[in-house]
């Protein structure tokens, strides 16, 4: 199963190795757009770094997937690949990393480039609340208006993942599960088989 960082605030943690500082930052980006996005407002928060390296990984399927990284400026291969293979490693989706590093007066060595910057990454993804991602069916219930509030409490009061609620002449729910079977019960349970259910594809979703 993929990981992702919740929605939500980044994720920053300093480290230091012979006295350079190594500020590294996660953040949740749906797409290569966004990841350089990031990156840049990285590089205007920190104008006077001398380094600001990064990776990301984007898509949810393993054939949709968008990877790439950059060292900006330091010795190839030893800080944006590193810092990719870590994200690879704890199997994230839909993240970048920063590594901004203001040097310290001491070479490292590639060697000590390359722990020093994986070891960031390995750093701020421990301190990161990780969720996961999960395909699940998605299946759509229309409720009157009168009683959509109550359905959609109890539902959710019963573990029912609900993830779009879209108002018109109809409430459309949009429920999202692993177990088709078992949602349909609940439904049946909660609308007094009042109500069907009506298969909507499929979604990727936070588990």
């Amino acid at each position: 199963m993929p990981f992702t960082l919740p929605a939500g605030a980044d994720v920053e943690v300093e480290t230091e190795v012979k006295h350079s500082r190594f500020i590294a930052v996660l953040r949740r980006v749906d797409g290569p757009v966004a990841a350089q996005g990031f990156l840049d407002e990285q590089r205007r928060r920190y104008p006077d770094a001398r380094h600001h390296c990064w990776a990301y990984v984007t898509g949810n399927e393993p054939s949709e997937r968008a990877e790439r990284s950059g060292d900006d400026g330091e010795p190839g291969g030893t800080a944006g690949v590193p810092m990719l293979q870590v994200l690879r490693a704890r199997d994230l989706v839909d993240v970048a990393v920063v590594v901004t590093r203001y040097f310290g007066g001491v070479k490292l060595g590639a060697g000590g480039l390359v722990r020093a910057y994986s070891g960031a990454v390995a750093a701020v993804v421990d301190a990161a609340r990780l969720v996961g991602r999960e395909r699940l069916d998605l299946l759509a219930l229309e409720v009157g208006h009168d009683t959509a509030g109550r359905v959609e409490a109890e539902l959710r009061g019963r573990g029912v993942a609900i993830v779009d609620t879209v108002y018109g002449s109809v409430v459309t729910l949009t429920l999202a599960t692993r177990d088709p079977a078992r949602v349909a019960d609940v439904v049946a349970e909660v609308t007094s088989g009042a109500a069907d259910l009506v298969p909507a594809g499929t979604r990727w979703v936070d588990v």
